[in-house]
């Protein structure tokens, strides 16, 4: 950015020195063509940062980030890991306390909880939900 700047002095600098040797009369001439080089440097900035934010949002659309937060990728999968790895002594302590009762309630606590955070989360129904939309959408 300081080349640029740097590049418009010496610009600057070079229009008013023809201007003094030219004179008055060369004046709305070489402030024509100085703007023009200013306008040209606007017009290349202004391009760079739509090209950069057309690129950003096409990169965005190709390849969606995994959500975060909240019910994000951690949140989801960590439950469910978690869940499959107390399951097993929960059903142990279920079949030792009640037999087979007790592996029922214990299999009805595990998923009870797992549906429950994929209710919260809208996991449920993501995915039919965006493929009804994209079908519509063509």
């Amino acid at each position: 950015m300081e080349t640029r700047d740097q590049e418009l002095k010496k610009e600057l600098a070079a229009t008013l020195q023809a201007r003094s040797e030219l004179g008055a009369e060369y004046e709305p001439a070489l402030i024509d063509a100085f703007l023009e080089k200013v306008e040209q440097r606007l017009d290349a900035t202004h391009d760079r940062r739509v090209r950069r934010q057309f690129a950003e949002q096409q990169t965005a659309t190709a390849r969606p980030s995994l959500p975060s937060g909240p019910g994000g990728f951690g949140e989801r999968h960590g439950l469910g890991i978690v869940s499959l790895v107390l399951a097993v002594p929960l059903s142990a302590i279920g079949v030792a306390n009640a037999d087979l009762e007790g592996l029922i309630v214990a299999w009805l606590g595990i998923v009870g909880v797992n549906a429950f955070q994929a209710a919260r989360n809208g996991a449920l129904f993501r995915r039919r939900d965006e493929r009804a939309r994209s079908a519509w959408q063509g």
